[in-house]
């Protein structure tokens, strides 16, 4: 009776290994079956390279400009069109000081503030119009136009408003005055005759151009002074050399504005355009090229270029009222500085 039972388990044990080995084929059939499924033959796949685009986009730089976000209006994207990425920080410190005016009692006076706002105080308590303010390279000295004699004259005073001195005495009304970087002359208009030039002690007045020229500003090394003129037709944006020599036009717009002021690497000019009530500012490169408008509505003037480079200040009407903003100089970052129930506007940017 043992042998029959001892035959019996061994029948059983081939057919268990004979089962295992069944499944076991089946399960690599159904494996290379799968393989070749995901993957037939002729198929190549190529992995794709790390950071590689995944679409291809063609824009133009014109395109691309008209996208731009205006101040705080946001262009809304477009499938395939990429939405500008500004070059600047939103974080960017506000460095140094900007001089303005500012209507205080219905008389226009000179303010100055932190550049990110802080800290207004009033400079100059004048009975009379003070306005076109700048400021020294260091900061401490403030120059400005005042009718405080009765005639448009240049005056200078501490940002801390004190040694408050009367810098022309020529007959006629200037305006705009600015010191250069190296301390050595002030640059400023008279009325209808020109650009001049004069030591910052009022000593020695002369003039450097004689036609309908206003506005000049210093290129930040000093070498070159830009100007708004009227001398070849409708007023335009001119630049010259410091001595008043190799005047030449870069800018054919209609409705000129006046003030202009110089990227610190000297490159490039920030200015204002527009009928009346609807002016915008634009960047331009010196040589009269790459022409970029910056805001969109609202009224914007008198630009100023901070020591810096990154932030470009200037005047808005689009609350309603005249207040001082500030923005990258690719038109982002919209920074609102000013907000009084008195208008502040002409901001000159120092440090």
């Amino acid at each position: 009776m043992s042998a029959p039972r001892k035959l019996l388990t061994n029948f059983d044990k081939a057919l268990i290994i004979g089962i295992i080995l069944g499944v076991l084929g089946i399960c690599a059939l159904t494996a290379v079956f799968f393989f070749l499924w995901v993957n037939p033959p002729g198929r190549s796949v190529e992995p794709t390279p790390f950071g590689a685009a995944t679409a291809t986009l063609d824009i133009s730089a014109s395109d691309l400009a008209s996208t731009m976000a205006a101040g705080n209006v946001t262009a809304t994207p477009t499938v395939g069109v990429p939405t500008p990425v500004s070059s600047f920080s939103d974080d960017a410190p506000l460095v140094g000081r900007i001089v303005f005016t500012c209507y205080i009692q219905q008389i226009d006076q000179i303010c100055i503030m932190n550049a990110d706002g802080t800290n207004r105080r009033q400079v100059t308590e004048s009975d009379a119009t003070s306005f076109y303010a700048s400021l020294s390279m260091d900061g401490e000295m403030v120059f400005y136009s005042s009718r405080e004699s009765g005639q448009f004259q240049i005056y200078s005073i501490r940002s801390n408003g004190k040694e408050f001195k009367r810098l022309t005495r020529v007959s006629g009304s200037f305006y705009a005055p600015e010191l250069s970087p190296s301390g050595q002359w002030i640059v400023m208009t008279k009325d209808g005759d020109g650009i001049w030039l004069m030591k910052p002690d009022g000593t020695n007045p002369h003039a450097l151009t004689d036609k309908d020229d206003i506005d000049p500003t210093w290129s930040a090394d000093g070498s070159m002074i830009a100007f708004a003129s009227s001398r070849s037709g409708p007023r335009q944006l001119f630049v010259m050399n410091a001595d008043g020599s190799n005047i030449r036009q870069v800018t054919d717009l209609k409705d000129m504005g006046g003030r202009s002021s110089w990227s610190p690497d000297g490159t490039k000019l920030v200015f204002y355009a527009g009928p009346e009530a609807d002016r915008n500012i634009y960047v331009i490169n010196v040589d009269g090229t790459n022409l970029v408008q910056l805001t969109d509505g609202g009224d914007n003037l008198g630009p100023s270029w901070s020591p810096d480079g990154n932030w470009i200040a200037f005047t808005s009407f689009r609350d309603g009222n005249n207040e001082i903003y500030v923005m990258h100089p690719d038109g982002t970052g919209v920074k609102n500085l000013t907000n009084n129930s008195g208008s502040d506007w002409q901001p000159r940017w120092g440090r």
